[in-house]
């Protein structure tokens, strides 16, 4: 997809008619979890786990390296069993460093592990999940174009300092945007966007 098919709202539309940022426009795997993955409520704990080390791994990188290794991302750490990942010892460390279809930095990988053993930590005091979506705003930004799309907010930033405090780490106020936006607990899908509205959250 060229530049010039971008309309003045920043989309570009695509050979199907419908438009999609341009993050999610031109590769096909993007697009992919664009149209039926991203915005969708995730409200089980393996599967928020998940999304949290991957936002984690994904610092400093694009979401499109994370997601095509995910795949591997999941054989590497049992599918983002919590149990499984918190008993991980510094042998499971060094293994990983030596995984070539994951993100092999160290203190993300470890990073992974702790927050493993802070999610069982959190079964006592109502579990991830509610922990998390506690963190949900009354509002959601409503944009028109790109540019009118935040990167933290308010609650973002809070729940960074709460997960921190539960001894969670890779978890700073953008990086909790992301999450946020990718599980549905803000939809910032332009108004415009076919998939405005498709968490069931927040009305079109």
């Amino acid at each position: 997809m060229t530049p010039a098919a971008a309309r003045p709202d920043g989309t570009i539309l695509g050979d199907d008619g419908l438009a999609r940022p341009p993050w999610a426009s031109v590769d096909p795997l993007l697009r992919e979890y664009y149209d039926t993955e991203w915005g969708l409520p995730v409200r089980d704990e393996q599967g928020l786990y998940e999304r949290i080390s991957l936002e984690g791994f994904q610092a400093g990188l694009s979401w499109a390296t994370i997601l095509r290794k995910r795949p591997a991302f999941r054989a590497a750490f049992h599918n983002f069993h919590p149990d499984t990942v918190a008993a991980f010892t510094e042998a499971d460390v060094e293994r990983l460093l030596q995984d070539p279809g994951i993100v092999r930095n160290r203190l993300k990988i470890r990073a992974a592990i702790t927050n493993a053993q802070a999610t069982v930590s959190l079964r006592e005091r109502g579990g991830l999940v509610d922990f998390v979506w506690q963190f949900q705003p009354h509002t959601t930004p409503q944009p028109a174009s790109h540019a009118e799309i935040p990167t933290q907010s308010a609650e973002s930033v809070a729940l960074s300092k709460a997960l921190r405090k539960q001894g969670f780490s890779f978890v700073g106020p953008t990086t909790m945007y992301a999450l946020m936006e990718a599980v549905g607990m803000v939809d910032t899908h332009l108004l415009a966007s076919h998939r405005r509205g498709s968490s069931g959250i927040w009305p079109a």
